[in-house]
């Protein structure tokens, strides 16, 4: 299957160019970097997240000072640990606030994405009341708008588009979310990363955006390790998308070995990407409550991987190379949309 790269009013076939010679963009907080900038990435990792709801949720809820000065020691950490971008996965009604982000870039020198979209796992909880009356096209326009002016009026733009489904099949309000995910995609080139878990809801997805022309290289399967059918990962691979493997912790890295060999051996590599889904500042508990650092993969999982037959350039191909492909701006679209 061919797609085309729509960038600068140029039309490229995947068939014969190379990804260097895409648009080569990220956007992050501060503004856009070359995606040759983007280094090493934990790409789903969050600062802070308020779980109580998107009808009673409020920047109020939180002393951004008091964020930046719990949060500001675990980034700057990361700078030690040669990572030098970190994507932050915190939706809108869920604690998405970009001006900490970038008052936390500016004190740290990490680079920081941020987010359009909106959450609907939990069966709905993070969805303002407003998304369940908007039409598709609605929807989009609102996640286009923060694209083009800048995120409620602070001029900082996203850097991929966030949204969430439960892990069973497509709801028809999930799959409003994917089609205005799709719809945004279209318009402004932004990834897709969904919030899915197993792959049944993962393969929908993908069908859904291609119904509307999207090539499935836009689309980030987040949570991906839930799946336990290893080979659904080389269904979805073998089309392009991105596999996220985005829960790494001290204690289930074997687990996460296992995944990574059978897809190194499949052929899939350079369809991973590995996170923590650390953090997180919470708003209501004392100083935030209890903070996971963002350290295992760089002191622990990339030494675990090097010991077991992963090359340097395996370790490469998942912190550097990976990241910046799949958060790089450019339309990914089927051939003839």
């Amino acid at each position: 299957m061919k797609i085309r790269i729509l960038t600068g009013g140029l039309i490229f076939s995947l068939a014969s160019i190379s990804w260097g010679l895409c648009q080569n963009t990220i956007m992050t907080v501060k503004g856009p970097i070359p995606a040759g900038q983007m280094g090493q990435t934990l790409i789903h990792e969050h600062v802070l997240v308020d779980f109580i709801g998107a009808d009673s949720i409020s920047p109020s809820r939180w002393d951004q000072a008091e964020v930046l000065e719990v949060v500001s020691p675990y980034l700057t950490e990361l700078s030690g640990l040669a990572i030098q971008t970190l994507v932050e996965c915190t939706p809108a009604y869920l604690g998405r606030d970009p001006e900490l982000l970038l008052a936390l870039s500016e004190k740290t020198g990490l680079q920081i994405l941020t987010n359009t979209g909106f959450y609907g796992a939990v069966n709905n909880k993070y969805l303002p009341e407003k998304a369940f009356a908007l039409s598709v096209e609605e929807l989009a326009d609102i996640w286009v708008a923060e694209w083009e002016g800048g995120i409620e009026n602070t001029g900082i733009k996203p850097g991929f588009i966030k949204i969430g489904v439960n892990g069973d099949s497509l709801s028809e309000m999930h799959e409003k979310l994917i089609l205005a995910a799709g719809l945004t995609h279209k318009q402004t080139g932004l990834t897709i990363a969904s919030h899915t878990g197993p792959a049944l809801p993962a393969r929908q997805q993908v069908e859904t955006l291609k119904t509307i022309g999207v090539h499935p290289s836009a689309f980030i399967w987040v949570h991906a390790q839930s799946e336990e059918r290893l080979e659904n990962y080389s269904l979805l691979a073998n089309e392009g998308a991105w596999i996220s493997l985005d829960g790494i912790q001290p204690s289930n890295q074997k687990d996460y070995l296992k995944k990574l060999k059978f897809l190194r051996d499949e052929g899939h590599l350079d369809r991973v990407l590995i996170s923590h889904d650390a953090g997180w500042y919470s708003p209501g508990e004392e100083k935030g409550g209890n903070f996971r650092e963002y350290i295992t993969i760089p002191r622990e999982f990339i030494p675990l991987l090097l010991a077991n037959g992963f090359t340097d350039a395996d370790i490469r191909q998942l912190m550097v190379t990976n990241p910046s492909k799949a958060f790089t701006i450019g339309k990914k679209l089927l051939e003839n949309n």
